[in-house]
């Protein structure tokens, strides 16, 4: 990998925090817990990406292990997620 695809990589990845950051701050507290949910569909395509990334297509190893932890970071915040959900959901059923 050339240097200058490496700084390319580096911007995006700057963008994609930067711009991450200032959407989930401007989102008021009563839509969090529904956009978090909707969040799990991201997270099932990073878990996605993250199982590719582990495989033993010719991958080096640091990309393998980049890739586990980032399937451990992503089935977290799923299973987190849909717990978050569940529990806001409980709050409306009748008792």
């Amino acid at each position: 990998m050339s240097i200058e695809s490496l700084i390319i990589l580096f911007y995006i990845l700057a963008l994609a925090s930067f711009l991450g950051f200032e959407l989930i701050a401007k989102v008021p507290p009563t839509l969090h817990t529904p956009l978090m949910s909707g969040s799990n569909a991201i997270s099932g395509i990073t878990m996605v990406g993250a199982i590719l990334a582990c495989n033993e297509l010719g991958y080096s190893t640091v990309s393998k292990w980049l890739g586990m932890l980032a399937l451990v970071l992503a089935t977290i915040n799923v299973v987190g997620g849909y717990t978050v959900t569940d529990r806001m959901l409980k709050m409306f059923k009748k008792k």
